[in-house]
């Protein structure tokens, strides 16, 4: 009988034992630095693709060919900031009620500051309406903006609008025509221009060709053009990161 206790005593420990190892083994697990878990997308992603795009990716290692990409060619209406002529061409296409889209604005702001003459930022419109019903909208003024005061205008209101909205759409609607009038331009004339619709079919046609271009992760969607080469940016990267590829790009063209 006193064998049999002990058997019994001796089991009970080892079970005790182990699962205390189990336990201390999921609690190590837990502790390990998940980059997946702890890593933002750095984009506005659409519901069904929620989570695929990393912001923290190297972009210098995705900085090759990729003829896979289909884009439109740059156009007369295209809004433009730097020089049209410039060997690197970042077209982006984005949201402005995105709040990657905004902080992804300013990085830009800074890249063509840094490169003039070499980095031109072409502004497409990719305004998802499943998570911000006022994008849409938004887009069709800044194109007003740029029927009524030209190319300078519009940037003059696009910078304004991704400074003042708090994103997703929190901007009030009544702040688009006093945006108009504290850059200059008629109230009424751009009231008039926006009640029209007139602009619906160009932000629908741009929306149409993000998609096109490989967009369908969500916004802010890039797409660097180099001498014939398409080098696709998903997502809101930081200055630093999309600087250090644009440099590589620079001293791969001073090569050929």
């Amino acid at each position: 009988m006193l064998k049999k206790n002990t058997t019994i005593l001796i089991a009970s420990v080892i079970i005790i034992v182990l699962l205390a190892a189990i336990g201390f083994l999921f609690l190590v697990i837990a502790k390990i630095p998940n980059p997946a878990r702890e890593t933002g997308t750095g984009n506005t992603t659409l519901p069904a693709l929620q989570g695929q795009t990393s912001r923290d990716q190297n972009l210098a290692a995705r900085a090759n060919n990729n003829q896979g990409t289909t884009i439109a060619p740059l156009a007369r209406y295209d809004h433009v900031r730097g020089v049209r002529t410039a060997p690197i061409t970042i077209i982006e296409f984005a949201d402005l009620e995105c709040p990657f889209c905004k902080e992804f604005h300013s990085v830009l702001q800074q890249i063509v500051t840094a490169y003039p003459g070499k980095v031109s930022w072409v502004y497409r419109h990719f305004p998802i309406d499943s998570l911000h019903t006022k994008a849409r909208k938004e887009a069709e003024a800044s194109e007003c903006a740029a029927e009524l005061g030209g190319n300078d205008k519009f940037w003059q209101y696009l910078d304004a609008i991704f400074f003042i909205t708090p994103s997703n759409d929190g901007l009030d609607p009544q702040q688009l025509p006093r945006i108009a009038a504290q850059i200059g331009l008629n109230q009424q004339d751009f009231l008039a221009c926006l009640d029209s619709g007139k602009y619906a079919n160009k932000v629908a046609s741009e929306l149409s060709q993000a998609l096109l271009a490989g967009g369908a992760g969500g916004t802010p969607y890039s797409v660097i053009l180099v001498k014939g080469e398409k080098i696709p940016i998903s997502g809101a990267v930081s200055y630093n990161q999309l600087k250090s590829a644009i440099d590589a790009l620079l001293i791969e063209l001073e090569k050929r």
